[in-house]
């Protein structure tokens, strides 16, 4: 009776060591939730990225004022009957040290 006490005691240890320390372990399950929890953030970032990249492209396919506004922004054109005037600001003498 004895031995088959200390074997169990034995069997369990073994099984709590593997359980807290070897292959699919509780810390390794930690670990792999918090990687599913970083990617499924990733995940969203991207996927909100995206909608808001596709709704620029259907604006830039049917609306005007999105290709004016790039235009205008990009590459400084302005419309015939406008004044561009570009503002050159002079920098401020540094005080000597």
């Amino acid at each position: 009776m004895r031995w088959l006490v200390l074997t169990l005691v034995v069997l369990l240890g073994v099984l709590q060591i593997r359980l807290w320390v070897g292959d699919g372990s509780l810390a390794e399950l930690h670990a792999l939730r918090g990687l599913i929890a970083e990617t499924e953030a990733e995940l969203a970032w991207m996927q909100a990225r995206n909608s808001a990249l596709a709704a620029e492209v259907e604006d830039l396919k049917t609306g005007l004022d999105a290709i004016e506004e790039r235009a205008r922004s990009e590459l400084g054109m302005i419309q015939s009957g406008e004044v561009f005037l570009q503002v050159v600001e002079t920098p401020l003498p540094q005080e000597p040290r």
